[in-house]
């Protein structure tokens, strides 16, 4: 069981070597660099236009810093392994602000639908940035993250699987529909050398995959499932499956994951949240690309943070936005744009459509291998 314990932080890899390993040989891009940029930007414009169409949201504005009391910062998980960036904040001041760099937008979205007073059915788009410093830096992870972050008001009728399935089939048609832009558009990225993204995604809870690869790690389970649905949408992230391990860890306070919501077979499954993961087939890998779900109410804000032993974080502003009905009920997600640019360019380094920084020991391992990483 020590690797199903050691898999629930979060994707990566452990060592440099191993990224040597996984990294393509032979590997040539298939546009060149200038044309990398064009279509990358064509991609981001169709994606920003067609999300706000379909799940009716409005681009707004988006912090990179918060006040650390304000509990608005993305802990990303609930074992406090990844921290924020923080700083001072404010010359002058008889005491400092205490700020943090986002690690995402997740809480602020809800706290900006009542900001910008977004109805019924309407949310927000934004183009986040952020920084995650607590990343092992591989083929796919970097300090720097770039996301579409959005977050749309539901009602309570809404709080349900069968509505979260209509969303996430939504943004599925948007994210197929920019690979035939970009494929009528460079007709390079159509060949016979990587298959289309499927037309359908496919719907399965985290208890059902554990269920058919019972002795396996999270990420194994992952690649396994991969091979015969090449995209998916991971139901139920967070809550103890019957292994007695979580799929994968989530923050207690924005992700309802603690929920019931499927009996099956005399089993409970419980979460109203997902991933979406494709196969990669240039890196031949899961690929991750968005987390997503209803957000939590007063009652199941309060059981996930008893859950997580964080019950005192409920003073917080945040999270009394959530116990008094003063923030709306919603969902909300996000999806990484640099991870979508990656796979619809078909590239083998997310450092190919995003600058960052990276240890010398990787850009040398990308040299070698023939990849070119911005700088």
């Amino acid at each position: 069981m020590k690797n199903k314990t050691a898999d629930l932080a979060g994707p990566g890899i452990s060592t440099y070597d191993q990224v040597a390993k996984i990294l393509p040989s032979n590997y040539e891009s298939v546009l060149s660099k200038k044309e990398t940029q064009q279509a990358l930007y064509d991609a981001k414009n169709y994606i920003e236009t067609n999300l706000s169409k379909e799940l009716k949201l409005m681009m707004v504005q988006v912090p990179l810093i918060v006040e650390a009391n304000s509990g608005m910062n993305d802990m990303l998980d609930r074992d406090g392994s990844r921290t924020p960036v923080s700083f001072p904040c404010g010359l002058g001041l008889e005491k400092r602000l205490d700020a943090q760099v986002v690690q995402a937008a997740t809480k602020w979205k809800r706290f900006a639908l009542k900001q910008f007073d977004c109805e019924m059915g309407e949310g927000i788009n934004t183009d986040m940035r952020a920084i995650r410093k607590d990343y092992f830096l591989d083929h796919d992870h970097s300090a720097y993250v770039d996301q579409w972050d959005w977050e749309r008001v539901i009602s309570a009728k809404d709080r349900n699987l069968d509505f979260l399935k209509n969303i996430v089939r939504k943004i599925w048609k948007v994210i197929k529909g920019a690979e035939t832009m970009l494929h009528e558009k460079y007709p390079k990225l159509k060949s016979d050398k990587y298959p289309p993204l499927p037309e359908e995604i496919t719907f399965l809870h985290a208890e059902e995959i554990l269920n058919r690869y019972p002795d396996l790690p999270r990420k194994e389970r992952e690649t396994a499932i991969l091979q015969k649905y090449p995209a998916i949408f991971i139901i139920g992230i967070g809550y103890p499956l019957k292994d007695g391990y979580p799929h994968e860890m989530r923050a207690a306070d924005y992700d309802d994951w603690v929920t019931p919501t499927i009996e099956k077979n005399g089993e409970t499954f419980h979460g109203l949240n997902g991933d979406i993961l494709v196969w990669n087939p240039v890196t031949k890998r899961r690929h991750e690309l968005s987390s997503m779900g209803i957000r939590v109410n007063a009652e199941t804000l309060r059981a996930q943070l008893l859950m997580s032993g964080q019950i005192d974080n409920i003073k917080l502003p945040y999270h009394q936005g959530i116990m008094t009905a003063d923030y709306p009920l919603s969902i909300g997600g996000g999806i990484g744009q640099s991870r979508i640019y990656m796979l619809l360019l078909q590239k083998a380094h997310i450092g190919e459509v995003s600058v960052t920084i990276w240890p010398e020991q990787l850009k040398e391992i990308c040299a070698e291998k023939n990849i070119f990483v911005l700088e």
